[in-house]
């Protein structure tokens, strides 16, 4: 369940994924396959090829990729996101959850 997003961002992510850019959604989310994770990133390209190269320099394999949405993207949780986000100078996408009582 995703929650915390406003329907600009969402627009802006899906709009970003769909020219073919690179593009970084974080919000907070509740899956009970993983316990404590309170927030995911999605990072999301529909150039397939560029978000398999993202992922190769982050060591994430392509069978990571979650097509299901029609929007291709990574999810990215816990400690790895915090690391992918704060290498693409995007740390503040988590940050600003993290102001609100969740790590």
């Amino acid at each position: 369940m995703a929650f915390g997003l406003k329907r600009e961002e969402l627009y802006a992510w899906k709009e970003a994924v769909n020219r073919g850019e690179v593009a970084f959604l974080t919000h907070y989310w509740i899956d009970d396959r993983f316990p404590g994770a309170t927030t995911v990133t999605k990072v999301g390209c529909s150039d397939i090829e560029k978000l398999i190269q993202w992922g190769e320099k982050y060591n994430i394999p392509s069978k990571y990729i979650d097509n299901r949405s029609g929007y291709p993207h990574f999810d990215l949780l816990g400690q790895r996101q915090r690391e992918i986000l704060a290498a693409e100078k995007k740390l503040d996408q988590l940050e600003r959850f993290e102001k609100n009582g969740s790590k």
